[in-house]
């Protein structure tokens, strides 16, 4: 495997189980993408409160969302990137809200491992440049996170 995930739980509710499932789907999009270096990313699960202060204080929205992306190969002004011989590609964060997954699986009427399948995936395709800003870009991102999810087994 290329991809490095390190994982963190402040809920306290992930089993080993959903987080063995989220490294195969990371690992399953990373190879449909066709990205073959080495990569590292983290994911953190945290409640509702949690996502909300993080969301006002990077975003300046206060309400809880359900996944926010920090891609740290986007550089902000005064930045630089590290890179050199042996060193993966560092994508960034990827913060989910478990309280958030479960009131979207109830909504749209699938299990809370498809849910938080899915955001992880988004946030994933986030950390990597994709985008939903535009109409065709949605297409083009909503199709591909289908696609993985699909071919992982976690379809609607």
């Amino acid at each position: 495997m290329n991809l490095s995930i390190d994982f963190l739980d402040e809920t306290n509710e992930m089993t080993e189980k959903a987080i063995e499932q989220m490294e195969e789907l990371l690992n399953l999009a990373q190879k449909k993408l066709k990205i073959s270096e080495p990569c590292e990313l983290s994911v953190t699960f945290v409640d509702n409160d949690r996502i909300q202060e993080i969301n006002r204080e990077y975003r300046g929205m206060d309400k809880p969302t359900d996944v926010i992306s920090f891609a740290l190969e986007e550089l902000g002004e005064g930045e630089i990137q590290i890179s050199g011989a042996n060193m993966p590609r560092v994508l960034g964060d990827i913060i989910i809200s478990t309280d958030k997954a479960q009131e979207q699986a109830t909504d749209y009427g699938h299990s809370v491992e498809r849910e938080l399948g899915f955001l992880a995936v988004h946030g994933f395709l986030h950390l990597l440049g994709y985008d939903h800003e535009t109409e065709a870009d949605e297409k083009e991102m909503f199709d591909l996170q289908r696609s993985i999810l699909d071919e992982y087994g976690l379809g609607r």
